[in-house]
């Protein structure tokens, strides 16, 4: 049996106190719920590799510690995707090595014969978003043999929230992977017992005082609308910005104290129609390809306003009773690099109009949703984002009163 390693301390906030709680470093538990002592060593002959997402590194209830743990012939890798996809490429895999992941094109590995099956196995840690992303930007995933499994039975990860009933943990998922691969190899079952027993320790342990939060009446806004775009829709103000190019031309600065400030501003006052529309003077010059990005000529800064001039200009148009919309975070960035950030804002790309991210941009969700916005007023793409940041909000509002039960208010 495998030991806990030194005991860890993790602060929590407890009724605005704080109070000292001690972890085990290697399962992570508060030292009273670690079952460390339950977790057998497995002899396994097929090396799993695992990726974990960086979001899953500390979560208290992750599983891909307990594999790594259990199975002797085990890799475990954390980083951002970036890292990941670098550190697999330096990696030197087995010749026979596959990727664990569903979908069209991957094969049973309970329908493999022996010589079919894979030597080294490649295991994806994270919720299902962040394992959509992990293969989205680890091209070699792409491209190794895909393997996926048929569960027996539902998953019994009952402490955290699954995307349906057939949905594994980590460690279910390699388990039920490994049976199927080396059926021989013996200590799975006991693996798989040792989880079970720390699931139901958890659901029998009383729930403190703190750190839970309390049930709550499901929403009826399961979009998490803004109560601005529902209720007070002819107060919106829809914003969009484009910002100066960076140092190397590109349209992102590079990270560091340089912070990008706007050279075009576009809103649109949803209750009255009033517009605003201001040309900044840029600190940098513009290039041609830059231009063309924006859909832009060069003559338009001709009567450019100061920063300075802008800001002052667009808190004048701003009233006390109206929320800003900007589809983006970092549209909002760029005023509050120059002081002139609204007090109410809402960020468009917060609200989960796509739960499934079926759609990579703003446009294409319009166009799936068979949305046609209105013509732009404004020109360039701002204009063009501007309208469809407009069209965005009024398919909101009007889910947001059918969601409520009301209708839907004209502006």
């Amino acid at each position: 049996m495998n030991s806990p390693l030194t005991p860890t301390h993790s602060i929590d906030n407890v009724a605005g106190s704080r109070v000292l709680r001690t972890r085990c470093y290697a399962c992570y538990r508060p030292v009273d719920l670690c079952f460390c002592h339950q977790i057998p060593s497995i002899d396994n002959r097929t090396h799993v590799l695992i990726l974990q997402h960086m979001r899953e590194r500390f979560h208290p209830f992750n599983t891909a510690r307990i594999v790594r743990q259990a199975l002797q012939k085990s890799t475990l890798l954390v980083d951002h995707n970036a890292q990941l996809a670098q550190r697999l490429n330096d990696r030197r895999l087995h010749p026979n090595v596959g990727v664990l992941y569903p979908g069209p094109g991957g094969r049973r590995l309970s329908e493999l014969s022996p010589e079919q099956r894979p030597e080294e196995l490649i295991i994806i840690d994270g919720t299902w978003h962040h394992a959509k992303t992990l293969v989205r930007d680890i091209a070699l995933l792409n491209r190794l043999p895909r393997y996926q499994i048929v569960p027996a039975n539902p998953g019994q990860y009952r402490i955290r929230r699954e995307p349906n009933a057939t949905a594994l943990s980590t460690l279910e998922a390699t388990v039920s992977a490994l049976q199927a691969i080396e059926p021989e190899t013996e200590g799975f079952g006991e693996l798989s017992r040792a989880f079970d027993s720390m699931v139901q320790t958890q659901l029998d342990h009383p729930k403190a005082d703190y750190g839970w939060r309390q049930n709550a009446k499901r929403s009826n806004n399961p979009m998490g609308i803004p109560r601005a775009i529902i209720h007070d829709l002819p107060n919106i103000v829809v914003a969009y910005g484009e910002s100066e190019p960076g140092k190397t031309g590109c349209k992102r600065s590079p990270r560091g104290s340089d912070k990008r400030q706007p050279v075009y501003w576009v809103a649109r006052r949803l209750g009255t129609g009033e517009s605003f529309r201001e040309w900044i003077e840029p600190r940098v010059d513009l290039p041609d390809h830059f231009l063309s990005h924006l859909k832009v000529r060069r003559d338009s800064w001709s009567n450019a306003v100061t920063t300075k001039q802008f800001c002052d200009r667009w808190n004048g148009f701003l009233q006390p009773s109206d929320t800003v919309v900007v589809y983006h975070n970092s549209t909002l960035g760029l005023l509050e690099n120059v002081g002139a950030a609204p007090d109410r804002c809402v960020i468009l790309k917060s609200v989960k109009f796509d739960p499934q991210h079926e759609h990579a941009t703003l446009d294409a969700y319009l166009r799936g949703k068979q949305i046609v916005p209105t013509a732009p007023a404004d020109p360039g793409r701002a204009g063009e984002r501007l309208a469809n940041g407009i069209a965005m909000v009024h398919h909101l509002h009007q889910l947001g009163r059918q969601f409520a039960h009301e209708p839907a208010a004209i502006v």
